[in-house]
């Protein structure tokens, strides 16, 4: 059986950088949600929140056995990174690159799609990274130090 997963991310960061979380959306070819959720990084620039919500995607693909990952971000930037368009220079991004291409080394295909904000799945994935980020701020407010 080819098990097919749609993975939509988002990250978001609070002052770049700034507390940051992803937010992950994971459906089956027939749109039906197979795990949603939120996860927060700690500091980090809104690009290193958009790779680390992907990581966070990746494993929970994983985890439900997906044997092939279409991977849907809002941003054109790690999107174009990932299929080898654009370069990377920053240290910190060369690192979540590798980690993203280990992490894809467990599906039998993966794929980018470059998918505008408004998309209603991508706004599901944007909602998550944001509620998450509000809860662990307002839990933990000694940490709201960062930007808004």
């Amino acid at each position: 059986m080819n098990k097919r997963i749609f993975s939509f991310t988002d990250g978001a960061s609070r002052g770049n950088p700034g507390h940051s979380s992803g937010g992950v959306l994971l459906t089956d070819e027939s749109g039906k949600i197979l795990f949603e959720g939120g996860i927060y990084l700690d500091k980090g620039t809104n690009n290193e929140a958009e790779y680390r919500a992907l990581l966070f995607g990746l494993e929970k693909a994983a985890d439900l056995k997906a044997q092939e990952i279409v991977c849907h971000l809002d941003s054109e930037l790690v999107v174009k990174q990932l299929s080898g368009l654009y370069r990377l220079k920053s240290p910190r991004m060369i690192e979540f690159h590798r980690q993203v291409r280990e992490r894809l080394a467990r599906f039998k295909s993966a794929s980018f799609v470059h998918l505008p904000r408004e998309h209603p799945n991508m706004r599901v994935a944007d909602r998550l990274a944001n509620k998450t980020l509000n809860e662990t701020l307002k839990k933990h407010p000694h940490q709201n130090t960062g930007g808004q």
